[in-house]
């Protein structure tokens, strides 16, 4: 690993006044290096959530200094930030945010059209994306078509299409059956693998037990940054289908990236 992808130094978050205040992070300071894996974990209230709005350039800090990949974000305008958003970070959150009448290709091509791709390269670059995570035979299919675990892969494709410096993950497992979380943290596995930066904000220990790195939370200070040996996922079913490999990969479509285990189209998710 080399220059780091993220680094924040001091960052204070402060919201109201007086007898009001709340002071959601206390000087917190960390580096992710390029090609981490890094779970933020807390409970309700430990300032994570704050924290990931920070590092997805959502929110300000009251105080402190953020970069990404080498660029201060607090010298940024809206424009610049919203330019950084696009190019450099990748979202993955918990309700997946696609739109409901789009189609999983169009959804995944999203980020591409705000970035001013033209049209040929934006469909060949996501359906790369939907084959890395395994749904290949999914593209023209929209979001009510497909089940939760399907939904939340389209939204890592979406995520992947930019090919940003920081993959972020808010919860990104919160409302999937248990096959389907086995699903997407195997595709998580493997961008890692593949030299993947990813930060994934989670309360469940095993999700955070793939991660090669637990920064955890507590009253808006970290209590804990500790490495780990990431536990593996189980051994591979059968796919249902080939798709194409992630970079980096020998061959053969993501561990669990086959058929989705519950069929049944998940509630249709309108984004925000």
């Amino acid at each position: 690993m080399s220059a780091a992808v993220l680094r924040v130094e001091n960052l204070v978050k402060t919201y109201g006044e007086g007898d009001a205040l709340v002071r959601a992070l206390r000087g917190v300071s960390l580096d992710v290096e390029r090609g981490d894996y890094v779970a933020i974990m807390g409970a309700s209230g430990s300032g994570k959530s704050t924290l990931m709005n920070i590092l997805g350039c959502l929110d300000v800090p009251s105080e402190g200094r953020y970069l990404i990949d080498g660029t201060d974000v607090g010298s940024l305008d809206e424009h610049q930030l919203a330019v950084l958003r696009n190019r450099k970070i990748g979202f993955v959150f918990q309700s997946f945010n696609l739109i409901p009448r789009m189609s999983a290709l169009a959804n995944v091509e999203l980020p591409l059209t705000y970035g001013g791709v033209g049209a040929a390269e934006r469909r060949a670059r996501a359906l790369e994306a939907l084959g890395r995570v395994g749904l290949a035979d999914r593209v023209h299919h929209d979001p009510n078509e497909l089940s939760g675990g399907q939904q939340q892969r389209v939204a890592v494709a979406r995520a992947l299409v930019t090919a940003p410096a920081l993959l972020l993950a808010d919860e990104p497992t919160g409302n999937l059956d248990t096959m389907s979380t086995r699903d997407v943290l195997d595709i998580m596995d493997r961008l890692s693998e593949s030299g993947r930066t990813i930060v994934i904000i989670t309360h469940e220990d095993d999700v955070a037990a793939r991660a090669k790195r637990i920064i955890r939370l507590v009253d808006g200070e970290i209590v804990e940054d500790r490495r780990q040996a990431p536990v593996e996922g189980p051994p591979p079913r059968p796919a249902a289908q080939t798709s194409a490999p992630l970079p980096g990969n020998g061959s053969g479509p993501p561990r669990g990236a086959g058929g989705d285990h519950d069929e049944r189209p998940a509630c249709e998710v309108r984004s925000r």
